[in-house]
């Protein structure tokens, strides 16, 4: 599996085949983060293989929706506990990440699994996510944005091409120096 952008939430609902002894089997839902539904789908025939006797040839796939976020305005604060492959063994993990979105998280937790530890996409197993409040937030590059007077102060920066003027128009050189203190 690539990541490629933002990762979406799916809801998958399969079950085994019905047959003739069983015309009615017990239905598994899951929520799976993929980059689309196809993948998705893999992933949750990967995952009933290991939790159920089940797979792709003796079952079927009910429903895949997309889970969309109402709110995407606020930031919040998500906790994500995963499994995953290293080149040593298998190792838990337990994250924090602020966004606007918990497929937002889950993107950063890809990215980041693979620059700080190197893990592949395919060798991540999301267990569990939640929203953790402020006060509950374990990690502290968290904690220094979960205070309530966190100022981001603006950097020195260049108005434009030149001041007072568009960036395309007037002379390409000048005799001044840009002024990057705007106050």
């Amino acid at each position: 599996m690539t990541v490629a952008g933002i990762m979406k939430q799916y809801q998958v609902v399969g079950r085994k085949a019905p047959t003739e002894e069983n015309p009615n089997p017990e239905a598994y839902r899951m929520i799976i983060f993929s980059p689309n539904a196809v993948i998705a789908k893999s992933k949750f025939w990967y995952y009933m293989h290991q939790f159920r006797k089940m797979k792709k040839t003796t079952g079927e796939i009910l429903d895949v929706v997309e889970i969309v976020e109402k709110n995407r305005r606020i930031v919040k604060n998500y906790g994500i506990w995963l499994r995953y492959n290293s080149r040593s063994g298998t190792h838990n993990m337990y994250r924090e990440f602020r966004d606007v979105s918990l497929t937002g998280a889950v993107s950063q937790l890809y990215d980041e699994m693979a620059g700080r530890h190197r893990a592949r996409p395919r060798s991540i197993q999301i267990i569990r996510t939640s929203t953790v409040a402020a006060k509950d937030l374990k990690r502290a590059n968290g904690m220094q944005f979960a205070q309530a007077n966190v100022k981001f102060p603006l950097a020195h920066r260049v108005a434009s091409g030149k001041r007072g003027q568009k960036a395309l128009s007037g002379s390409t050189f000048t005799t001044v120096r840009p002024t990057t203190y705007l106050g």
